[in-house]
């Protein structure tokens, strides 16, 4: 598997990030448009202050090429991973082995027992990360996420502190 670094997200990464959000899938993932440094910066923001979640951007070689996130951390010691590399990383293992890495944290450092993830239906290659990673398919919500006017089913998928 490809070596993968864990780091937290810094202002020497908003290239980066504007980068990774100028690709059509990612965008109209985002919450509200990634297109100024500012915007850029919000992002980083969002995920460094907050008690119920930790992002970290992912590097090969020193070049940061992803994320990799757990939130909505619990009462119950549950998270939610979510994760994205840049088009120009995918298709070599990169969020698979952060995802590894991630959930490694998440059970060591937070204590968390249980992480869950979901992916649309209609993305193979998210569902084959999930696996690679170690995460359990457990089932199918329907018409969970909605992207513009449409709606999508998600597989959702967990992985214990036990696996």
């Amino acid at each position: 598997m490809i070596e993968v670094e864990l780091r937290g997200w810094g202002p020497g990464d908003v290239s980066a990030v504007l980068a990774a959000f100028s690709s059509p899938d990612m965008a109209r993932q985002a919450a509200r448009p990634i297109d100024t440094p500012e915007a850029a910066l919000e992002w980083m923001a969002y995920w460094g202050f907050r008690d119920d979640a930790r992002a970290f951007a992912v590097t090969v070689n020193g070049e940061v090429v992803g994320n990799v996130a757990v939130s909505n951390i619990d009462s119950h010691d549950t998270g939610w991973v979510s994760y994205w590399t840049s088009p120009h990383a995918r298709g070599r293992g990169v969020a698979a082995a952060a995802t590894i890495k991630l959930a490694e944290w998440a059970f060591r450092e937070r204590g968390l027992f249980r992480l869950e993830l979901g992916h649309r239906l209609n993305n193979p290659a998210s569902c084959a990360v999930a696996v690679r990673a170690g995460f359990a398919p457990e089932g199918v919500e329907r018409a969970k996420l909605k992207y513009g006017d449409e709606r999508f089913d998600v597989e959702r998928h967990a992985r214990l502190a036990t696996d």
